[in-house]
């Protein structure tokens, strides 16, 4: 069973973590394997160097790191130290990654210089000129366009002037004593922030959601209990970290059981299903279109697979372990502002069919109300409505709004999505009731596409919605109406937007459009509902790709 039933703060977890399971190999990520252990010595090193720079409770610090044990030491030491961790997405662009860590008020930024084809030190510099310009050799950095950041710490070959070495920021905290480091941890408490966590890197809609300690561990232990995580497991997935489904259903749930933990630096089917043959895995985690293409990968016959027991990749799952019919496996409903999941139900468990495509029921502690969208009046089970959330694992607030524009007047946080509970409390789920696209578990803006592709000197105007996917959930497609005499195709408008947001946002589909082919209301303005079906009526005919 995982631990502990209470809610304990980042340091009391590591402690016991290690007490229980100091010994066990903890985390895999190529040719490294280290136990829990070593894992909790590389975060008090780097605690100690936090410490040593004058990072203290509620300092912000921005994670620019990809899945591993990097990323895992660097969370622990910057929670343990009671500062607050701001994960940033790997795939931001120097736009979006300008936005989010002036937005997050970043004290302290820990980066690798490069991940895949991410060059993050010269888009740091595309995002703040004045680190290059101003800052350089300053042993605080001042730039104008960052006005929190004080300090960059780099993993990797890469050098900057305005730039500290990962391992020359580690080796000075050597000033520390571990004495002071494990007084300064009896101070932080369940109470404190632990992390701001972004949905998306939104200039249209922001929202960083702030959670404590108390809030993540005490879910991440709740959902254990409706799991079957043991010590002895070794889990695998390709959810990030920076997203709360990697950090609390995947990373955090996986150390209060002790178990292992493989991660890679990017998902090929081929090279996935050697590595999880090679670990003899045991829990395969992860969205559904990774398994399908697992599953029509050509190797994948060949592989022994026979480890696996559990998990939600049902299209790899060997003999008993796969459901007959996934459709009468519950599913589960959550978002960042709620640590994730706030509805569950047990993975291994066939549901009647009277509940086929359900959504689980609420998690221990956690109260759900169904409200009229228009009257905000509560309605009664089996009506259809916006779904609101409240209890410990919901968000203290979105930084830099205020309290009164998140909660309702009961403190219930509106979710933004419609459904409907049957008597008995099983969820259904019908959808977003605003225009949010949910693309393989990423939430994409529609509004930032949009400003993104207007800015292009070829389109006139630009307009984005999601469509239905059966793997991803949604794709992000546009209608684009090009510039007068301007040459605009999907590859090239895509191409063009590459540098502006991340690869995900990117729409998969493009229909270039006259003003007269769209649908429009009365008042003149742009019908999404209508523009949706178009789209996927023109898709289905193969009329765009």
């Amino acid at each position: 069973m995982p631990f502990p039933a209470f809610a304990p703060a980042m340091p009391d977890f590591l402690r016991e973590l290690v007490a229980r399971h100091g010994d066990r190999t903890g985390f895999v990520h190529g040719d490294e394997r280290l136990r829990h252990a070593e894992l909790d010595a590389r975060s008090r090193a780097l605690a100690r160097a936090l410490l040593a720079d004058g990072v203290g409770k509620g300092t912000r610090v921005g994670l620019l790191l990809p899945n591993g044990p990097r990323w895992v030491a660097a969370w622990t030491a910057i929670t343990r130290v009671g500062a607050v961790a701001v994960p940033l997405n790997t795939f931001l662009q120097a736009r979006e990654l300008h936005w989010m860590l002036r937005h997050a008020d970043v004290d302290t930024l820990l980066a690798c210089d490069r991940f895949l084809s991410h060059d993050y030190l010269e888009r740091l510099e595309r995002a703040a000129p004045g680190l290059a310009s101003g800052a350089a050799g300053a042993r605080r950095l001042l730039a104008p366009e960052l006005p929190f950041l004080r300090r960059v710490v780099v993993a990797g070959s890469g050098a900057r002037a305005w730039a500290t070495a990962w391992d020359d920021f580690v080796a000075a905290g050597a000033a520390v004593p571990d004495a002071h480091l494990e007084e300064l941890e009896r101070e932080v408490v369940p109470a404190d922030v632990a992390v701001v966590l972004y949905s998306s890197g939104s200039t249209a809609d922001p929202k960083g959601a702030v959670h404590t300690h108390g809030a993540l561990l005490r879910h991440a232990s709740n959902l254990g209990a409706l799991r079957d995580l043991r010590a002895t497991d070794v889990v695998y997935s390709p959810m990030p970290f920076f997203w709360v489904g990697g950090l609390v259903f995947v990373l955090t749930s996986a150390m209060l059981a002790g178990a292992c933990l493989v991660t890679e630096d990017v998902f090929e089917p081929g090279a996935t299903l050697a590595l999880l043959e090679r670990e003899r895995v045991t829990v395969a985690l992860g969205w559904p279109h990774f398994a399908k293409a697992m599953a029509e990968h050509a190797s994948f016959a060949a592989r022994d697979l026979s480890a696996l027991r559990t998990g939600n990749l049902y299209d790899i799952l060997p003999g008993a372990a796969k459901p007959a019919d996934p459709g009468l496996r519950a599913n589960s409903l959550g978002m960042t502002e709620t640590c994730g999941p706030h509805t569950f139900d047990r993975m291994d468990v066939e549901l009647p069919e009277s509940l086929r495509g359900s959504f689980g029921r609420a998690v221990p502690g956690v109260a759900h109300r169904v409200v009229d969208p228009q009257t905000r009046a509560p309605l009664p089970p089996g009506a259809s409505g916006e779904i609101c959330v409240r209890g410990y694992n919901v968000l203290q607030g979105l930084h830099k709004r205020e309290r009164e524009d998140v909660f309702d007047a009961d403190g219930y946080y509106p979710t933004g999505d419609g459904g409907r509970f049957t008597a008995d409390g099983h969820l259904f789920f019908e959808g977003r009731l605003g225009d949010a696209i949910k693309t393989a578990g990423a939430n994409v803006a529609p509004r930032d596409v949009e400003l993104a592709l207007e800015a292009l000197p070829a389109v006139k105007a630009a307009f984005v919605v999601g469509v239905t996917h059966a793997e991803r959930g949604e794709n992000v497609a546009a209608a684009v109406v090009p510039a007068p005499g301007a040459r605009a195709t999907p590859d090239l408008l895509r191409a063009a937007l590459k540098a502006e947001l991340s690869a995900y946002m990117i729409p998969r589909h493009v229909w270039i459009a006259d003003d007269a082919a769209l649908p429009m209301t009365d008042s003149g303005k742009i019908d999404k509902k209508r523009l949706r079906a178009a789209l996927e009526e023109r898709i289905a005919r193969g009329e765009i790709d």
